[in-house]
């Protein structure tokens, strides 16, 4: 008799998910796992920044001014007496949140944008397409400068000016990607039964561009920071007395001799924030290519 043949162990495995596959390969690549744990690491600080036992980020102490790293404040003291520490705890609240908060309004105007000129084509991708030029012509932080200069200087004016600096890359990508998804055959068998413009763009169109999207976003978060934080050293971000990291070295560049401290830490917290965000959408971009 001939052995009967289970199907099930004969058979060729079945591929895993898409989602366990990215999250394979984002597990396995080392310096996205570390971008990974650098962003949650600040965005924890950030999060709990009232509940850590430090001073009031305005607290001043005149008789510890420009006072070196010591076991009462562990990062030293500005040039009123503020603690270091406790501004860059809470200045964190302010570059995460302007990075987050400004792709986040990139990606909301400049996505759909992006989609109606890939999807509609003929004079509306002109005319979006001649906009996203435009705006492109500048370079990105002289526009947000003066962008946040017509809108005056503030936090959310800062992120708002990043926001509509940072658009056209959307723009440009979004197109790019609508207009990639529509020449698959499933968008063309879509169109044959009939669905219709908003459908076509809801369950085929965005779904399939949202994965570049993501890497993209992740990566402009890093130089939105760099923007907010140069804003601020110019004052056009963040004001004082609340504490910002490009702020922070704004003071610091009249003391370098005499309290070097006051700005190293928020450089380096600046330089780690962005490597971070850098690691972590190139680990994401490896992770989300679907030609792997």
């Amino acid at each position: 008799m001939t052995a009967a043949v289970d199907p099930q162990t004969d058979a060729d495995p079945l591929p895993p998910p898409r989602r366990n596959r990215a999250w394979e390969k984002f597990r396995r690549s080392p310096s996205a796992l570390l971008g990974g744990v650098i962003v949650l690491f600040f965005l924890i600080v950030a999060l709990l920044a009232p509940l850590l036992p430090v001073p009031g980020p305005t607290e001043t102490d005149w008789s510890a001014v420009r006072q070196a790293p010591s076991a009462a404040h562990p990062f030293g003291t500005d040039e009123i007496g503020r603690d270091v520490l406790s501004r860059m705890i809470w200045g964190a609240q302010a570059s995460l949140l302007a990075g987050v908060v400004s792709v986040l309004i990139a990606v909301l105007l400049g996505v759909p944008l992006g989609m109606l000129a890939g999807y509609l084509r003929g004079w509306t991708d002109a005319v979006i397409s001649r906009f996203t030029e435009a705006l492109l012509a500048a370079p990105f932080l002289i526009l947000a400068i003066a962008l946040a200069a017509f809108l005056g200087p503030s936090l959310t004016n800062a992120m708002i000016a990043i926001g509509l600096s940072a658009m056209p890359i959307f723009i440009r990508l979004a197109r790019a990607q609508t207009m990639t998804v529509m020449t698959e055959d499933y968008v063309e068998s879509a169109r044959a039964v009939g669905i219709g413009h908003l459908g076509m763009i809801g369950r085929y169109i965005l779904p399939n561009i949202i994965p570049p999207i993501i890497v993209q976003a992740t990566l402009t978060i890093a130089t939105a920071i760099i923007a907010e934080a140069s804003l601020s050293f110019l004052g056009l971000g963040q004001q004082p007395p609340a504490p910002s990291w490009g702020a922070m070295l704004n003071v610091a560049k009249n003391f370098l001799e005499q309290a070097p401290w006051m700005a190293l830490y928020p450089g380096i917290a600046i330089f780690l924030v962005v490597l971070g965000f850098n690691l972590l959408g190139d680990g994401l971009r490896d992770a989300l290519d679907p030609r792997d």
